[in-house]
């Protein structure tokens, strides 16, 4: 079966993620700082009948990117790599002149660090698989300049470009960078409490993912929601 590494897998997208490829056969590492909810989405997923692994922790810790990548090798190895564990660099979001650097660093170690530190560890197993993929979750906030999603919005754009040009570093690879577009999320809600607009929930996007690992474009950047219009 092949194997996935998923982190911030415990709520929102990382979990429709989890299910849905659980739905598929895959078998599975997942990641996410809370262990009572990192538990509970394992145990949901786990009844799909494949094999996960929950390992909480911080994706900054360079000894927890080694034991989810030494947890996916007992797998089988890594067939895919998702990168969707993000942070704010505040909470709710504000203004550059207010945004602390110890929250811009934050967004940067756990937003781009942390990512280029998993695919490093895992970049051998990557290399032995048929089909090795690193798909980086970005967002719009990356290629758009919205007020007080400054902090973020950098880490996001800093991470498309090093997913470009580990794209051109290994051809073996699909790399894809991933916006999934508006969703009702804790971290949303987080970002910015007083909007209370409906969103879509992560599982309507989960398709445009599922869409590319079927497909297998070229290595780039790609809106989820555009992948779903085209399903349809």
């Amino acid at each position: 079966m092949p194997v996935a590494i998923i982190t911030g897998a415990s709520k929102g997208l990382g979990r429709a993620l989890a299910e849905a490829l659980a739905g598929r056969g895959w078998d599975l590492v997942l990641d996410a700082r809370g262990a009572e909810a990192l538990g509970d989405a394992a145990e949901a997923v786990s009844a799909y009948g494949t094999r996960v692994t929950a390992l909480p922790g911080d994706v900054t810790d360079a000894a927890h990117r080694a034991a989810l990548v030494s947890a996916a090798w007992r797998l089988g190895g890594v067939d895919l790599l998702v990168h969707n564990a993000s942070a704010l660099g505040a909470e709710p979001l504000v203004r550059l002149e207010e945004l602390t650097l110890e929250g811009l660093r934050r967004a940067l170690e756990v937003n781009l660090v942390a990512g280029l530190g998993l695919v490093q560890e895992a970049l051998p197993l990557l290399r032995a698989s048929r089909a090795g993929t690193v798909i980086a979750v970005s967002s719009d906030a990356a290629a758009e300049a919205y007020e007080t999603w400054g902090g973020y919005g950098a880490s996001k754009a800093a991470l498309d470009h090093l997913m470009a040009v580990l794209s051109v570093e290994e051809p073996g690879l699909r790399v894809w960078a991933v916006d999934p577009g508006d969703m009702a999320t804790d971290l949303y809600a987080a970002a910015v409490p007083d909007d209370h607009d409906p969103r879509p929930t992560p599982a309507t996007v989960v398709p445009g993912f599922l869409r590319l690992l079927d497909e297998r474009p070229v290595s780039g950047r790609y809106g989820a929601p555009a992948l779903v219009d085209g399903i349809r």
